[in-house]
C-alpha cells in the first residue's frame, strides 16, 4: 500500500472502528480512498463508505452531532442514495446508503462486488478489490472516476513470463 497521509489516516482510524461496531450489514470504503487503500497515487478529500440504507439510518443518528447539513452532493443527476456528510477528524465522512447509478439506463444499484481486507495500523478496511474498484469508476463516467481507473491499472502486475532458455 501507498504512504497514507496523515487526515486519511487520522479519519480512517477514527471511522473504521466505529464502522464495525454499527453496522450490521457488509460496508466498504470507495472513491478516492479505496483507491488509495489498494496504492493507488490518488488524493483524496473525503472518505466515501457504501453502506445499507438501514445501516446509514443507524449512522445518521450515532453520528447526527457530526452532520455537515450544509453540503450538497455533487451528480445528483447521476447517484442517489440515503446520503450524509460528516465532520471528523482529518477529512470529511460521506456516507451513502443504497447507491444507485443512472448511466444512461435508469437507476441501478451500485454493488461494490468482491471485497478485500487492507491493514491499517491493527485495523480491517474493506474495499471493492482492483477489478471491481477499475469496474466502479469506469462505471461511474466522470473524468475524476476514469482518472482513477487508470491509476488503479497501473497496479495491475504484467502476466508472468517465462524466460525461454536456449540449450546449445
Amino acid at each position: 500500500m501507498s504512504h497514507v497521509p496523515p487526515a486519511l489516516f487520522v479519519a480512517l482510524t477514527e471511522l473504521v472502528p466505529e464502522l464495525h461496531v454499527h453496522c450490521i450489514e457488509p460496508w466498504c470504503v470507495i472513491g478516492s480512498a479505496g483507491a488509495l487503500m489498494l496504492g493507488a497515487d490518488v488524493g483524496v478529500a473525503d472518505v466515501d463508505v457504501l453502506v445499507s440504507r438501514t445501516d446509514a439510518e443507524a449512522l445518521m443518528v450515532q453520528w447526527a452531532s457530526r452532520r455537515d447539513d450544509s453540503h450538497v452532493p455533487a451528480d445528483g443527476d447521476r447517484f442517489r442514495s440515503h446520503f450524509a456528510r460528516f465532520r471528523f477528524p482529518g477529512l470529511p465522512v460521506e456516507v451513502m446508503g443504497d447507491l444507485e447509478l443512472d448511466a444512461g439506463d435508469g437507476w441501478q444499484p451500485v454493488s461494490p462486488g468482491r471485497l478485500v481486507l487492507v491493514g491499517l495500523q491493527g485495523l480491517a478496511v474493506p474495499v471493492p478489490s482492483l477489478d471491481d474498484q477499475i469496474r466502479l469508476f469506469e462505471s461511474f463516467g466522470r473524468d475524476k472516476d476514469r482518472a482513477r481507473a487508470v491509476a488503479l491499472r497501473k497496479l495491475r502486475q504484467p502476466p508472468s513470463v517465462l524466460p525461454i532458455v536456449a540449450s546449445s
